[in-house]
């Protein structure tokens, strides 16, 4: 239910996933717009004084088992990276306000992913970062697999 989908054969990869959690408020609403039209097109979403979801994060690492270790990337370091680059940056914060590698951007899940990819794309030494998948609710997420 919650990894990500796997596309193509890659043949002897290993996919490991790592699950995080964060809490953060946004709104999605568009300066050259005006209110009415932010309120057709995201409806509760351009709630002036903001919404907040409980955030699950998937991050997905493809590779070869390191034959010593048995391992693709070591969880514990990549739970590690992913506080220190990722999380720390987004718990308890508003998207629009409080994230540098947000500003600028529509806070939306889909541009979220992507930031967070790039966010972590550069530090993955060990395999290579497969897939970032985001839950903004148990009925609503996007999986991005990069450029």
């Amino acid at each position: 239910m919650y990894l990500c989908s796997f596309m193509g054969s890659d043949k002897g990869m290993v996919y490991v996933t790592r699950k995080l959690h964060f809490n953060a408020a946004h709104k999605l609403y568009n300066p050259n717009w005006s209110k009415e039209k932010n309120t057709e097109i995201f409806g509760k979403c351009a709630n002036e004084y903001w919404h907040g979801h409980n955030f699950d994060l998937f991050i997905t690492v493809k590779g070869i088992p390191n034959p010593e270790t048995g391992y693709v990337i070591d969880l514990k370091v990549l739970k590690d990276l992913v506080e220190e680059k990722v999380i720390r940056k987004l718990d308890h914060r508003n998207l629009n306000l409080d994230v540098d590698f947000m500003q600028g951007k529509m806070a939306s899940i889909e541009n979220l992913a992507k930031a967070i990819w790039e966010e972590l794309y550069p530090y993955i030494n060990a395999g290579e970062l497969y897939c970032v998948k985001l839950y903004e609710t148990p009925r609503q997420w996007v999986s991005y697999y990069g450029k």
